[in-house]
């Protein structure tokens, strides 16, 4: 069964339960009653190898009861989130493993949890035909073994969240913060139709993403001559079902992930494009067709009424996906604007200069230009704006009560920047500022102070990300509830290479730092800055400096 887009605006009522929308792969659990388990796709393609350390878990529990469980594979990051970067980087180890002399060995390298969130049948009862209440009340009642790999998807009720004085728009809130991939809102009395997409399954997506069939290649360009430089995406119109032409994506990847997929794409290489009517020339020149066969998926931003995807960047392959499957999306000019209280991340574009309003936390912001590129490689102002809400929950106690300095980069970090200190001009009046003496030159002109901003909730970081604010300098102090400044709680250590030295030197420098600081009682934390070394993702620039802070 899937779930069908709520158009923008979650449900409400009584009849709705709520859970996270999950991001990893869908599989069946199948437990016989002999106890042997098998893993499928939605496509009943095997996992059951692939994730073989998830099977086994349920059947003791069970006491020889067949089961069928439907739910998702994922897999957690170090932040304690769920990571389909991750789970990609997993599957292409996966895959070479199989394929290797090894492939007899037991494969274990990233950990993988199933989170069931339906059950279809137990012993000789068929589920289908029951109340979502019913079928999750039997899912919630089986025992759980090992809840690290096998454990159930939580779902809360509106009544639920109601008596603990909470909104559908809350748990939605929650959700994005947790960094869950939307919300699903499922009616409590609606039985499991397999294959369908009814609307009793309403999907509250906080990214818009899109399985692609890989029809082309175009080699890269400058610093990434010699491989892939991007893909040439396909899907069947849903009313013809022929193949079309839907764009292209030339960002998101990996250096070792364009390695992988030029390694793969060569081999199924034509000399003719596969799409029932031929592309714009300009779209397309100096491509490379291979015959549509690979299916991926990528994060976009918009479907234009002319039927391409605007904004795009590449999430990975999806081996458990089928060519025929794939579906172009149905056009419109934008989305709904995300309900209250959640973040604007799930807002989808508007054109350039169209201002759009959102709900952070418990402020509106009105923001614009969210087309508009930052970065060289594309990436756009609603991109950061996106990435500093994703962000916001390990951001935000780095600054908070600490006075902060902009620098601000309007026309991208290829064009001019500024410093700004002083709040800027039409700055919301939710916002908390402090005014601190300054004999600089930045000070409230005739006053000799400094009006500085302070951010302290999601909404002022998208307020900042709204400005093209791309870099926030925090002072070494904090000041306190009625704007008092503080003694100094952090020290830094500035340790450059100088000529003849190297990154190298600098972590052997910042290891013994790091020992004398903590025999004085200390708490050091390294951080990377500068201009060489190890390569920033997001700036394509090079990290080479240290900063040892205590």
């Amino acid at each position: 069964m899937l779930a069908k887009a709520d158009g923008g605006r979650l449900r409400s009522g009584p009849e709705w339960a709520y859970e996270y929308k999950l991001d990893g792969y869908r599989a069946a659990m199948r437990i016989g009653v002999d106890g042997t388990t098998v893993l499928t796709s939605r496509n009943n393609i095997d996992f059951t190898a692939e994730f073989a350390d998830l099977t086994g878990i349920l059947a003791p529990a069970l006491d020889g009861q067949a089961a069928y469980l439907d739910g998702e594979v994922v897999v957690y990051g170090e932040d304690g989130r769920i990571d389909f970067e991750l789970m990609q980087e997993r599957r292409g180890r996966y895959v070479k493993h199989h394929s290797s002399l090894r492939r007899d060995e037991p494969f274990d390298d990233i950990a993988v949890r199933f989170l069931a969130f339906d059950l279809l049948r137990l012993g000789d009862h068929d589920l289908l035909k029951e109340p979502y209440d019913e079928r999750r009340r039997l899912l919630e009642s089986l025992p759980m073994p090992d809840p690290y790999r096998v454990s159930v998807v939580r779902a809360v009720t509106f009544d639920e969240l109601a008596a603990d004085r909470r909104t559908p728009a809350d748990f939605l809130a929650h959700a994005a913060s947790a960094g869950y991939e939307g919300v699903v809102a499922k009616l409590r009395n609606s039985t499991y139709v397999p294959g369908h997409r009814p609307d009793s399954w309403l999907k509250h997506p906080f990214i818009q993403t899109q399985e692609v069939i890989i029809c082309g290649w175009r080699p890269g360009q400058r610093s990434f001559a010699g491989t892939l430089g991007g893909l040439l995406l396909g899907a069947h119109d849903p009313a013809s079902g022929e193949l079309v032409y839907i764009g292209d994506v030339g960002t998101g990847f990996s250096q070792a992930a364009r390695t992988d997929l030029l390694t793969q794409l060569q081999p199924h290489e034509r000399r003719t494009h596969p799409f029932a009517t031929t592309p714009p020339h300009e779209d397309v020149r100096g491509a490379h067709w291979v015959h549509p066969e690979l299916v991926g998926e990528i994060v976009y931003r918009q479907f234009t009424r002319a039927g391409r995807v605007r904004h795009t960047a590449w999430r990975g392959l999806r081996a458990d996906k089928k060519p025929a499957d794939v579906l172009a999306p149905r056009s419109a000019p934008t989305a709904a604007p995300a309900p209250a209280a959640s973040p604007p991340e799930p807002t989808p574009a508007a054109p350039v200069g169209q201002r759009i309003t959102v709900q952070a936390g418990p402020q509106r912001l009105t923001l614009s230009n969210l087309d508009k590129p930052l970065y060289p490689d594309g990436f756009t102002k609603g991109e950061v704006i996106n990435y500093y809400s994703r962000i916001a929950e390990v951001l935000l106690p780095h600054l908070a009560g600490r006075p902060v300095t902009f620098i601000r980069f309007p026309d991208g970090v290829g064009g001019q920047q500024f410093f700004e200190k002083n709040v800027p001009r039409g700055a919301p009046d939710w916002l908390p500022t402090v005014r601190l003496p300054s004999t600089g030159s930045r000070s409230v002109k005739g006053e000799g102070e400094i009006e500085y901003a302070l951010l302290d909730e999601l909404a002022a970081l998208v307020w900042t990300a709204n400005m093209a604010a791309l870099e926030l300098h925090v002072h070494q102090w904090k000041v306190d509830s009625d704007g008092v400044r503080q003694a100094s709680d952090l020290l830094v250590f500035d340790l450059d290479p100088g000529p003849g030295t190297s990154i190298v030197q600098c972590c052997r420098v910042a290891e013994r730092l790091r020992d004398v600081l903590l025999e004085d009682g200390l708490t050091p934390f390294a951080k990377t800055s500068g201009s060489k070394g190890s390569v920033d993702r997001t700036t394509g620039r090079h990290a080479d400096a240290f900063d040892a802070v205590s």
